[in-house]
């Protein structure tokens, strides 16, 4: 399993639309190939700046799948026009699990 983490700053005051952007996107990555979960948590210190989680299958899930979709296409038009700078995107695997 990966876990897709993306950065995102908003542009303030933008941050209630971008919100429901992702809302009204959400269907848009249940029905996306691979994909398990996806979360967005949105930062104290910094109101404008989000981290969307996606758990995906596979790297493959995300990175071709998903982003050779016309739904990442609608993703992108739902709430690009939030965004302050590019997202930065990384992906990660479990290397220990605690409690």
């Amino acid at each position: 399993m990966i876990l897709e983490i993306a950065q995102i700053d908003v542009k303030p005051g933008m941050e209630a639309e971008f919100e429901a952007g992702v809302a009204k996107a959400a269907p848009l990555f249940q029905r996306a190939k691979g994909c398990i979960t996806m979360e967005l948590q949105r930062s104290i210190e910094k109101p404008s700046r989000y981290r969307l989680f996606v758990r995906w299958e596979t790297l493959e899930n995300h990175m071709e799948d998903f982003r050779n979709s016309a739904d990442f296409q609608e993703w992108r038009n739902l709430v690009g026009p939030f965004f302050e700078k590019p997202p930065e995107v990384e992906h990660t695997h479990q290397a220990f699990h605690g409690f």
